[in-house]
């Protein structure tokens, strides 16, 4: 290889190493806010999922009778 092709690649190769880093960056601080927000609102998340049982049972019966339709 040439000195221009080499230095290419390495160009190229660092600028995937570096979009690489930055996501998983992003994606560190992501989870982490994640955890965050789940801890913080963990009552309001239960209260949330106690006022879909109904809706989600609804759906479940929805589906059952349509697959025994068939």
């Amino acid at each position: 290889m040439t000195e221009e092709a080499k230095q290419e690649c390495s160009k190229m190769d660092a600028g995937k190493v570096f979009g690489t880093m930055l996501k998983v960056i992003l994606g560190l601080a992501f989870l982490a806010l994640g955890v965050l927000a789940l801890m913080r609102w963990w009552g309001n998340l239960l209260y949330v999922a106690k006022g879909c049982i109904g809706l989600f049972l609804l759906l479940a019966g929805i589906i059952t009778l349509a697959i025994a339709k068939e």
